[in-house]
């Protein structure tokens, strides 16, 4: 849901809404791989290309292996790769092991008592709870993490109140949790409940937290991995294949194909700094770099030929 702000020949025609990740380049990709697959690639094997819904917020991997996916369509093996702005365009980063983050929602609810603003001792005053909350929550990773793990804990809205002379009677907020192994995953959960609750006793408010599990960590397995920077490397050459990337604390529903068959994430560079492909995903003036369709479609067909050898 962003408003786009390019001007270009496909534009978004539909206000409000826009490809604003690429998803569109992705899927390009794919189609274009398939051509290339099925008029010139020598293979002994069954090759599933998944195009996947609903990638972003959804989980359309989730409901894709809950509808049988990988029973319909039995894989060894799953890969895929994502853009990234930032790097030079047709580059090709891959990485072992956790890649990218996990992520998780949180709603919190601060229940006072509200009344005029010129009499605060009559009142519980929800906001400066939340102010107390929203200042205690930086002490999770800074305090309570081993600082070799990654994680993020990132307040993202705080609502209270509507006029300068009133003391509302509740206060929101939403947080963003991310890491990138389970079990800092679960210490977060832990520390944040208890820290919240902990706070909102101290104010004399009453705290209902609601917590939402997301994407799991991307972890992409070794053997797997290997085999696609190799592949990378063979086709385009040692000096366009990056092999241990840095992970990324954005979040992948890919991860949970992953925790089912054994595979690979990777990126893609969509245009190095002050080309117009390092606009960030998810911004109104970012635009997939069509330079990436040809080599990632010819990157899907180089694997298919030496995972599956004739």
């Amino acid at each position: 849901p962003i408003s786009e702000h390019n001007d270009l020949a496909w534009k978004s025609t539909r206000p409000g809404m826009m490809h604003g990740c690429g998803h569109d380049g992705h899927t390009a990709t794919l189609l274009a791989a398939a051509r290339l697959i099925a008029d010139d690639a020598d293979f002994d094997g069954t090759l599933h290309l998944i195009f996947q819904p609903a990638e972003e917020g959804a989980g359309g991997a989730v409901q894709m292996i809950a509808d049988g996916l990988f029973e319909r369509f039995p894989c060894d093996a799953v890969y895929a790769f994502h853009n990234m702005p930032g790097i030079e365009a047709g580059r090709f980063v891959f990485r072992n092991g956790p890649a990218m983050a996990s992520s998780d929602y949180v709603s919190i609810r601060l229940k006072g008592v509200g009344g005029h603003g010129a009499m605060p001792h009559e009142t519980v005053d929800p906001l400066v709870a939340a102010a107390s909350v929203v200042m205690a929550l930086q002490t999770v990773v800074a305090r309570n993490v081993d600082p070799l793990q990654a994680a993020v804990v990132t307040v993202g809205v705080l609502q209270a109140g509507q006029v300068n002379n009133v003391i509302p009677d509740e206060a929101r907020l939403e947080l963003s949790v991310r890491a990138l192994d389970p079990k800092v995953r679960q210490q977060l959960k832990a520390r944040i409940i208890e820290l919240v609750q902990s706070q909102a006793a101290s104010y004399r408010v009453q705290a209902k937290i609601d917590w939402r599990d997301g994407y799991a960590v991307l972890v992409n397995s070794a053997a797997e991995t290997q085999l696609a920077a190799d592949v990378a490397t063979a086709l385009f050459g040692p000096q366009r294949v990056e092999r241990d990337g840095p992970p990324c604390m954005a979040s992948e529903d890919f991860a949970f194909m992953l925790n089912a068959v054994p595979g690979s994430y990777f990126f893609i560079g969509n245009g190095s700094p002050g080309t117009a492909g390092a606009c960030s995903v998810h911004n109104p003036g970012y635009d997939f770099n069509d330079a990436l369709i040809a080599p990632g479609a010819a990157f899907w067909r180089a694997l298919v030929t030496r995972y599956l050898v004739a």
